[in-house]
């Protein structure tokens, strides 16, 4: 098996959790906002206890059929079609919560904050959260309103910066795993990763 098949199409960031053991087979790991399973296929091949969820329920039953293929052995109700300001898990459930991709569509700091929390409840004390996220780290952009803004393609997403993503570590009492980490698309948008970590106690 080469390493495309053994990983699909991960996020190359989601690859360095697990290269550096953030991310491993013992774990509970949820995705929230998965689409079609791109950051899973590693996981489900390895046993890790997976769940997922997402609001496209096509792509939640392609993650159905991904685990089932992969020979998992996980049941259907793992993967759940939903919302994640709305977790249908139960509070402190899972050892890494992953978030790729998803939170800059939040309409407003107020669905934002809400979907955060989503999120941050889910974990484990101990756990670690991994985002990935729209910003303006690096790049400015053109503002339509309160923390939205269009980007390259001429789609509004909700950017956060530095300061708010600090902020926020602070207000939710948690550690940075990593320094903040942007990659700059020429002309195109700012996509940084925040993982954080939850303390216990």
């Amino acid at each position: 098996m080469n390493i495309q098949e053994q990983f699909g199409q991960i996020d190359i960031y989601v690859f360095d959790q697990i290269l550096r053991g953030n991310i491993d087979k013992s774990m509970r790991v949820l995705d929230a906002g998965c689409g079609y399973g791109r950051n899973l296929v590693h996981l489900l091949r390895e046993g890790c206890e997976v769940f997922a969820i997402d609001a496209d329920a096509e792509g939640v039953e392609h993650v159905r059929r991904l685990a089932a293929l992969l020979g998992a052995g996980l049941p259907a109700e793992n993967f759940r079609v939903g919302s994640i300001e709305e977790m249908p898990f139960p509070r402190e459930f899972a050892d890494v919560v992953i978030c790729n991709s998803v939170l800059h569509f939040a309409r407003d700091e107020s669905q934002f904050r809400a979907m955060l929390s989503g999120l941050w409840q889910t974990l484990r004390p101990g756990g670690m959260l991994f985002c990935r996220l729209g910003s303006r780290i690096g790049m400015d952009f053109e503002r339509v309103r309160e923390n939205i803004f269009v980007v390259g393609d001429g789609s509004e997403w909700f950017l956060v910066d530095e300061e708010m993503l600090l902020q926020l570590t602070d207000e939710m009492n948690a550690v940075l795993v990593d320094p903040l980490k942007t990659t700059i698309v020429q002309d195109y948008r700012c996509m940084t990763t925040w993982v954080l970590r939850k303390r216990r106690g």
